[in-house]
């Protein structure tokens, strides 16, 4: 298995991860004191799908299934929304918490994949989508600290 298959495996699961939370934490913060938090949420989740497309069809150009899941880590870190809510319920503070987590896990999982070697024109796919994961996990994190 290649560097880009493997890389692309575990982001493709991260994505789906970070696609399923973020609409999760849209769910529950939709009627809150901040609506507009989980409409930032929403737009987040569609983010990754977006990305999790890309990589899934840039795989396939290369002849890769790179959109089946079970990956370790994944499994690890899948449901962090349905955790966190059992702990903190509807408090939109815990949720916000809870998706600065799942974006800390994105961006390393990003880092991990920048560190392979891999192809240059799925570097650059990664690359580019490292810096817009970045830039969202640094304005979920604003929103917490906001709270």
């Amino acid at each position: 298995m290649s560097d880009d298959e493997k890389a692309a495996k575990e982001l493709v699961e991260t994505l789906r991860d970070g696609e399923k939370g973020f609409t999760a934490a849209a769910d529950k913060l939709r009627d809150g004191d901040h609506p507009e938090w989980a409409t930032l949420m929403q737009r987040l989740s569609e983010e990754r799908a977006g990305f999790r497309q890309e990589i899934v069809a840039l795989g396939h150009d290369y002849g890769d299934d790179v959109d089946e899941s079970g990956t370790a880590a994944a499994a690890v870190h899948r449901g962090w929304i349905a955790l966190k809510d059992a702990l903190t319920g509807d408090d939109a503070g815990g949720v916000l918490g809870a998706a600065a987590t799942g974006e800390d896990h994105a961006v390393s999982e990003y880092e991990k994949a920048l560190e392979q070697d891999l192809s240059a024109g799925f570097r650059e796919v990664v690359s580019r989508q490292h810096q817009a994961v970045v830039a969202a996990r640094d304005e979920v994190k604003a929103l917490q600290a906001a709270d």
